[in-house]
């Protein structure tokens, strides 16, 4: 009996104990804001699985194949692999010769939670293939503008994080092995701010130490756009370089790309969104992104990271909610909204074109590619597909052709001192020497 009377007092001491910390749980959840917050699931009436993204996009090409076509390009470095669906939009792909127009390359769903960025690589892709239409868009005016494009669109650059995303991990936005792609490029490459967070940061071990970002690098180089456009969502935002500094570049690039973005947040956002450089106002600085590296070294004109939607209400521990609408009518005002925003710039971008090209001395628009280092401050040809540019070629010849004429005014030299040297010896040496 005494043993049972032991037991019921302690098991009754327990459940006291439990239900005091529950209680002192509750209250201080309460008083901190932090109460069990509700965690939104994917809502898969909206959402596509990446699969039947993915599988969607590739029916639209076939039902197309005079205006889109569709690569995969793997990748893979040290037992990790990556895939990445890139979509070509030509409207007239009998045409020959593409280097003539106006480059494009857009890419979504570098981090895996931005579910929204994927959508609306699908619903842009609808649009420019005639499937799906915008209200208030006249598309013959909309055709003349996009016969003067090439469009490179890579849907879901991050596959392997998406699938992290779809089990369970709605947080997630780095890849496969928790590498934050957007900090996986080559400028300013692994600096840390003080409030680095691994979990949301980290940049690998290396610059381009991942296949995604290894295979956005080719197709940058390979490509060459004239205009590149990183799509996000946390935020609503219109932003240009830089990214790990607080200034935007100077000249004319800058003030283009400020141009146009005033233009789209106007036009389409009510001047509703922040506009500047991505490191100035968004409140941190971000190292190794892929905008800046676009811009620094892909010298692609005009480089703009364009943030389409966030709830700034939702806790941080709901981020689905966060990153993505989760209403049909926010679901579709977003994707219309951009939607529209995109075919603006595609126009602006023309009218650029337009206006370099009747400053330029040639007339044909070949002269015009050459405005891309006009745009940045170089007025020269590139040299290759890398981006080697003629008038680093030619300097490189001048020093080349520099030190040449130094070699030979010093061989001269030597050779004068050492025949003033011969003729002050004696002659038996003369003598041996010239036998």
């Amino acid at each position: 009996m005494g043993f049972r009377r032991h037991l019921i007092f302690f098991l009754s001491c327990l459940l006291i104990f439990a239900l005091f910390a529950n209680y002192v749980s509750f209250a201080y959840g309460k008083s901190n804001g932090t109460q069990h917050v509700a965690i939104t699931p994917i809502n898969h009436d909206l959402y596509h699985t990446s699969g039947a993204l993915l599988e969607e996009i590739e029916s639209l090409v076939h039902r197309h194949p005079d205006k889109l076509s569709i690569e995969k390009i793997s990748s893979k470095n040290k037992g990790y692999e990556a895939q990445m669906t890139v979509v070509t939009y030509c409207r007239n792909r009998k045409e020959s010769d593409d280097r003539g127009k106006l480059r494009i390359l857009l890419t979504f769903g570098q981090h895996a939670r931005e579910l929204i960025t994927t959508e609306l690589a699908l619903r842009l892709l609808s649009i420019l293939s005639e499937e799906e239409f915008l209200p208030n868009v006249d598309r013959s005016t909309l055709n003349r503008t996009l016969d003067r494009l090439v469009i490179k669109v890579v849907p879901v650059e991050n596959l392997n994080g998406r699938t992290l995303v779809e089990d369970g991990d709605l947080c997630e936005r780095r890849n496969g092995r928790g590498v934050d792609l957007n900090r996986n490029w080559s400028v300013d490459w692994g600096k840390k701010e003080k409030d680095y967070d691994p979990y949301e940061e980290h940049p690998g071990t290396a610059p381009f130490s991942e296949p995604e970002t290894q295979i956005m690098r080719k197709l940058s180089l390979s490509f060459e756009p004239h205009i590149w456009v990183n799509v996000h969502s946390g935020m609503e935002a219109l932003f240009m370089p830089y990214d790990h500094k607080n200034t935007t570049p100077d000249g004319i690039p800058s003030q283009m790309m400020k141009s146009i973005l005033e233009e789209l947040n106007h036009i389409h956002f009510k001047d509703h969104c922040l506009i500047g450089s991505g490191g100035g106002s968004v409140g941190y600085l971000a190292h190794g992104t892929a905008t800046d590296y676009m811009y620094d070294v892909a010298r692609v004109p005009m480089a703009f990271t364009f943030e389409i939607y966030g709830d700034l209400k939702a806790s941080s521990k709901d981020c689905f909610k966060m990153f993505n609408p989760v209403d049909i009518t926010s679901f579709n005002r977003v994707l219309n909204d951009w939607s529209a925003a995109f075919l603006q710039m595609f126009s602006i971008g023309v009218q650029q074109m337009d206006g370099l090209q009747s400053k330029a001395i040639a007339s044909s628009f070949d002269n015009w590619v050459s405005i891309d280092d006009y745009l940045n401050g170089y007025l020269m040809q590139r040299k290759s597909r890398y981006g080697k540019k003629m008038e680093v070629l030619d300097l490189g010849m001048q020093e080349i052709r520099t030190y040449f004429r130094l070699f030979l005014l010093s061989s001269v030299l030597l050779l004068f001192m050492f025949c003033s040297r011969i003729s002050k010896s004696t002659r038996p040496i003369v003598s041996a020497m010239s036998i």
